[in-house]
């Protein structure tokens, strides 16, 4: 290997614990949040830092409950939209007037300040579908995608008026890059996420683009399925998780959009010693060299990860 690898882990509950604060505190304080990645890029070498926390930040302007455990995800008390009447009475949210929407703009100006013009600072938004399993709930909307197809449709065309209105709001925060969090994605199928999502997809991230931003896309697990549509729809970068095959990844993708990935976060960077991280970070990144690549696990690093664990990553990229 002979130039260093970005690398862009995604860090919560670990960012949190290591800067010394609850996962509540995290999620709930910009000022918490933008601490805890400054700390993680000072001690673990980050190439960029980011306002991922949970997935209920647009939820709650939309008006749901939100409660924040100490020690665990944020959690969503309600179900907010159950018919088409429900979705025609929702009101989509002023991001600057809404609590939790404004708390991660804020977190954007915070880092930007910090850190000057050089460093990326990846914003976050959800995706159109993940966003109406939010408000409907992931099985509803998973059974109403074959039982009520229009339902699922009109609360996609819903979010995505939510979705630009944020991520414009962190791209003038600062942020350069935006991720799309789309995680259940990974569970419909290639006939599904054609019919559903990808049109929304070109036409989110073609918007955020238009901003000057670049997109992110994370959609958790397995997307080998996807892959060819995904290289349509032209985000900058995907995520990979570890499940997906780096090799084939970059044959449907191509050489234009950079894949983020791929360590297993529990059976190798978390359980493994650092000598054996090492050796699995090298030959990843010696296999990825001269493609558009970033390293990082394969999804979130766990908050049982030791400190020496994440700094053989970054040591093994340089």
């Amino acid at each position: 290997m002979s130039e260093k690898t970005e690398f862009h882990p995604i860090l919560m509950h670990r960012a949190a614990r290591h800067a010394g604060f609850t996962y509540g505190q995290f999620a709930s304080d910009y000022r918490a949040l933008v601490e805890s990645n400054l700390r993680c890029r000072e001690d673990f070498g980050m190439d960029a830092v980011g306002l991922i926390s949970d997935p209920y930040r647009e939820t709650s302007a939309f008006g749901a409950k939100i409660t924040f455990p100490d020690e665990a995800v944020p959690r969503c008390m309600e179900i907010l939209v159950s018919s088409i009447e429900d979705i025609k009475r929702l009101k989509n949210p002023d991001v600057f007037k809404a609590e939790r929407t404004l708390d991660r703009i804020r977190g954007g100006e915070a880092l930007r300040k910090a850190l000057g013009p050089s460093v990326p600072i990846i914003g976050w938004i959800e995706g159109p579908l993940a966003q109406s399993c939010d408000l409907a709930g992931v099985n509803e909307v998973l059974l109403k995608i074959f039982m009520e197809p229009d339902f699922v449709k009109k609360l996609i065309d819903k979010s995505m008026i939510t979705a630009r209105d944020f991520a414009r709001a962190q791209v003038e925060a600062g942020c350069d890059i935006i991720g799309v969090g789309d995680a259940i994605c990974s569970q419909i199928s290639m006939e599904n996420y054609r019919e559903f999502v990808k049109e929304k997809h070109r036409e989110l991230f073609a918007y955020i683009q238009s901003l000057g931003a670049r997109v992110k896309l994370h959609i958790c697990g397995d997307i080998t399925h996807l892959l060819e549509d995904l290289r349509e729809v032209n985000p900058d970068m995907v995520d990979i998780d570890w499940m997906v095959d780096m090799e084939e990844a970059y044959q449907k993708l191509g050489p234009g959009i950079t894949r983020v990935g791929n360590l297993d976060p529990v059976s190798v960077i978390q359980e493994r010693d650092p000598a054996a991280i090492a050796r699995e970070t090298q030959a990843l990144c010696d296999a990825e060299s001269g493609r558009p690549f970033i390293l990082s696990g394969g999804c979130e690093l766990t908050i049982s990860t030791p400190d020496n664990h994440i700094k053989a990553l970054r040591s093994a990229s340089l």
